[in-house]
């Protein structure tokens, strides 16, 4: 059955792809395709194409009062860049089921991909029981004993509770109220199930308006967005990938099931080519839909450029962030080949337990308070601002505290003087502040840092790689190395001149090839070139997620005698 191009995507599981539909009718020109503002903007009746994917292109808003729209409100579009943040506003319709949920709702490893529902009714599970009203957190969408289902957590009494619910769950499920605010693209990738609105309000803390903005003046109410998909699609005779908005005027009959899919081009991220087994590698392919960016090698790989991938690998780097007081900062992967040197930058310390983290039998850490702290026992030692110390071990000592004795761990330290130095003892739990004394002048290597001091460590950039055209890195004014991370590379060459060969990250690169059955003319790879990738706010904080969890300094002893 025929239906048009919107509805189609909109019922449309991104589980269910790739799908091939034919055009049944629809407003076009003497060819097949032509494009506008790089979509595809006319399909031939009869055409075949295979759609591999979609996303939210645009938004069109209407104003609404009351969580409806206002009545001959004109709409407007608004593209996903347009200034503001916005509170989501709880959607009042319910979901029947687990499955319903997990089909509409982004769930993902992100902090925008942990959506929150609760049940009308009571949900019993083996050992434990899902409370009415209860605030469910959905995680992620696993596999459980042959079972999908969706991982969940409730929290009671600041305690989590970990817990699955499988997707044929059913029930009265309500999406939780948001607090959060998010710009237009957050809420158009996280926050739009598929075929519902969304409504949203324009948050107070905001207030970017100019003569071109599609809004009233001082605007401050509510509006719902009605998303607009772009499909990605391949056509029959073409080799690159189409773009064609979900509004086109043309109506589709998915014939997937009566096709030979396997006649079209077959579109392969870098995250499928990483997944095919060393044996068959290296392999030569044609990229269809290459990646932006101005810095090499992303400009080498650009649509229709023939390229040789020799292998896969794991590969270890360091990720840093910018040492800036502002929330601008940037943030790196820096390969172990990296050829510059680094100079060692004072650290700073929030408590006497990270002094203990951060010691090493190599070099005695020289600190100074930059902060009091007034102890209450007279066995350990209050600090006054100005106070240096060197740090010497963790122990236990015995302290009286409100006529009764305890044992509490401490860090003992030699407070310098002027002319001798004094034993003293902190309490490990004590909130005070330090700054590290930098004795050290040397000069080193990335690898010599990884191997001879603790993370996180604080550098500058002494001498610059001369190996690459731009060093981003020298020109931070300084760098916090904040842990060493294995991470997913394809080495790769140009087919044509494969005269320097490069690492490319498997899963931040967006890319499609398709494999061309031609043999590689060199089966070793030509020098290999690695660079400083730099990583985006949310890319940052997907690397973090593996992070190895930290040991919260002891806690402080209680006021009265127990």
């Amino acid at each position: 059955m025929a239906s048009t191009l919107e509805n189609f995507i909109h019922s449309l599981d991104l589980r269910a792809l790739p799908r091939v539909v034919q055009i049944q009718s629809g407003v076009y020109c003497q060819g097949s395709v032509y494009e506008m503002f790089g979509n595809e903007c006319s399909l031939s009746t009869g055409e075949v194409i295979k759609v591999i994917g979609f996303k939210i292109n645009k938004l069109v808003a209407s104003i609404c009062e009351s969580n409806e729209v206002r009545p001959f409100s004109a709409k407007v579009e608004l593209p996903l860049n347009f200034p503001g943040l916005y509170k989501v506003v709880a959607d009042k319709t319910p979901y029947v089921s687990i499955e319903e949920i997990a089909g509409k709702v982004s769930i993902g490893p992100t902090k925008f991909g942990h959506p929150c529902f609760y049940s009308a009714k009571d949900i019993k599970l083996a050992n434990f029981t899902i409370k009415h009203g209860e605030q469910i957190t959905f995680n992620s969408v696993e596999e459980v004993h042959g079972t999908m289902a969706v991982d969940c957590v409730v929290v009671r009494n600041n305690q989590s509770h970990s817990f699955t619910l499988p997707l044929s769950q059913e029930g009265e499920f309500y999406e939780c109220e948001d607090d959060q605010i998010y710009t237009l693209k957050e809420i158009a990738e996280w926050k739009i199930p598929k075929c519902r609105n969304r409504i949203v309000k324009l948050s107070n803390t905001l207030h970017m308006r100019d003569s071109s903005s599609p809004l009233p003046e001082n605007f401050d109410g509510c509006l719902i967005l009605m998303p607009v998909y772009e499909v990605q699609a391949v056509m029959k005779f073409r080799k690159d990938i189409v773009h064609i908005l979900s509004d086109l005027d043309v109506e589709v009959k998915d014939i997937t099931d009566c096709y030979d899919i396997g006649s079209f081009l077959q579109p392969l991220s870098l995250e499928d080519i990483f997944e095919r087994t060393s044996k068959e590698f290296p392999m030569v392919a044609e990229i269809m839909e290459g990646p932006s960016g101005s810095q090499k090698p992303y400009n080498l790989l650009s649509t229709g450029k023939e390229i040789v991938i020799y292998k896969k690998y794991q590969a270890s780097r360091v990720l840093a962030s910018e040492m800036r007081s502002d929330s601008s900062k940037r943030h790196f992967l820096i390969p172990m080949s990296y050829k510059g040197k680094f100079k060692r930058r004072p650290r700073e310390f929030p408590t006497a337990y990270d002094l203990d983290i951060a010691r090493t039998e190599k070099e005695q850490l020289h600190v100074v308070a930059t902060k009091a702290f007034a102890s209450p026992h007279k066995e350990a030692f209050s600090v006054s601002v100005g106070d240096q110390f060197l740090v010497q071990q963790c122990q236990t000592s015995e302290v009286l505290y409100e006529g009764r004795k305890k044992l509490i761990d401490v860090l003992a330290c030699e407070q310098i003087l002027s002319d001798t130095y004094k034993k003293v003892l902190l309490p490990m739990y004590m909130e005070g502040g330090f700054v590290e004394v930098i004795h050290d002048r040397k000069q080193y290597h990335l690898s010599e840092i990884c191997k001879e001091f603790h993370f996180p460590f604080n550098v500058k950039v002494s001498v610059r790689d001369l190996s690459i055209e731009e060093d981003v890195l020298a020109a931070a004014p300084g760098l916090q190395l904040e842990e060493e991370i294995m991470d997913s590379y394809l080495l790769i060459s140009s087919a044509s001149s494969p005269v320097e060969s490069w690492e490319i990250p498997v899963y931040r690169l967006s890319m499609l090839v398709h494999l061309l059955s031609k043999d590689v003319q060199a089966a070793v790879p030509p020098v290999t070139r690695t660079a400083v990738e730099e990583v985006s706010e949310e890319q940052y904080y997907m690397l973090r997620r593996y992070e190895n969890l930290t040991l919260h300094p002891p806690p402080r002893p209680p006021k009265k005698p127990i």
